[in-house]
């Protein structure tokens, strides 16, 4: 396979950086296209010709959740709005009850660091965090990320999710690295919860986030992180009463971010235009071309050589990453530092091309003087 399944040209054409730069940093940042740029357009242009339009603005929100939704296979009624997945894990958190004899939290040692402080943060409230291993009656919720920011291995969360039900206990899963590189059912893997933003691979921005929160489990979850969108009717101004909303948006709370919504739909559109199975075809040529040519390099791999367990990111080992990013930035190619590796992630709209320059400027720059 040498091409996508879809014209790779024609959606090249609508992302500007490239005619400067080569990114391969969507682990960390998507570029702008000129769908993403309009729909900021369109919140500024209602903001400056209506001052506010409140209806308009909450119909945006609803329609980045349904854009949400449909990567997930979920219902829009399942999903909740956050501004980032820090502070959905924090709602999620804000439900567990911890009273009981249910205390262990059990985080997986590829936690991104956001969401694992926040379960280390119920220490205060009785939690005992717990490695994988320890799954069983006394487990409230089991977290595990479905992609390692690290070096991009997917964890088989299908397997998570069904040890950690049999156990009695909720799953929580941070998708932001996998949503819009690999195809997600909710239904399909089983998972209670998952939550991922906008702005890596599904072509978004900082600043907005989505939780799934399954229909069944949602009546015996009521967050304290709340604020009044989490209400039956937020419009009724009630502040003596708490109440909670009877599907997910009991997770919502204050006013949602209305920009990074029009934003985030723009960029989830395109994902579903494109198609994540489709995507994620052209991802493992890419990968296959990124582990080859690292070795034939001689660049160091980090993690797995198995495409079929890991996104398009890929990552190689190096003296002083943050020092090779900035070397690699000043050659035109975008990559991303983290800790002792450089991830190179590719998209839908990169090319094998884009791949070999790439590889080529990161040895040149790692090759000893």
């Amino acid at each position: 396979m040498t091409t996508p399944a879809y014209d790779i040209d024609a959606w090249r054409r609508r992302i500007p950086l490239l005619a400067s730069c080569i990114p391969m940093n969507n682990c960390s940042q998507a570029p702008q296209t000129d769908a993403t740029r309009a729909a900021a357009a369109r919140y500024l242009d209602s903001w400056n010709t209506s001052g506010m339009d409140w209806d308009a603005w909450m119909t945006e929100v609803a329609l980045a959740k349904n854009a949400f939704a449909k990567l997930i296979g979920a219902a829009p009624s399942d999903v909740a709005v956050f501004g980032s997945v820090s502070a959905a894990a924090s709602a999620v958190a804000s439900a567990l009850d911890l009273d009981g004899k249910r205390k262990r939290i059990v985080v997986s040692e590829m936690e991104f660091p956001g969401v694992a402080h926040v379960w280390l943060a119920q220490g205060r409230r009785g939690a005992q965090i717990a490695c994988d291993e320890q799954i069983d009656e006394r487990t409230a919720l089991v977290s595990a990320c479905h992609g390692w920011y690290v070096n991009g291995f997917v964890q088989d969360i299908a397997s998570i999710a069904a040890r950690a039900r049999a156990a009695g206990a909720l799953s929580f899963v941070d998708a932001y690295q996998t949503l819009g590189a690999v195809p997600v059912n909710v239904r399909e893997l089983g998972v209670d919860l998952l939550a991922a933003g906008t702005l890596k691979f599904l072509m978004g921005v900082p600043g907005i986030a989505f939780l799934y929160v399954r229909p069944e489990i949602v009546e015996s979850l009521r967050p304290t992180a709340t604020g009044w969108f989490g209400r039956v009717d937020p419009f009724a101004f009630d502040s003596q009463t708490l109440d909670w909303s009877p599907n997910a948006s009991r997770f919502d709370a204050g006013t949602p971010p209305v920009m990074n919504a029009y934003i985030a739909r723009a960029g989830m559109e395109i994902i579903n235009e494109v198609s994540p199975a489709s995507i994620r075809a052209w991802h493992e040529v890419l990968a296959r071309r990124l582990i080859e040519g690292g070795r034939a390099r001689g660049l160091t791999l980090h993690g797995t050589d198995d495409v079929n367990h890991k996104t398009a990111t890929t990552a190689f080992v190096v003296p002083d990453s943050h020092a090779v990013e900035a070397a690699m930035r000043a050659r035109g190619v975008l990559p991303s530092a983290r800790g002792p590796v450089i991830r190179l992630a590719p998209h839908f709209y990169n090319t094998l091309d884009d791949v070999d320059r790439a590889l080529d400027t990161l040895a040149d720059v790692v090759r000893p003087r």
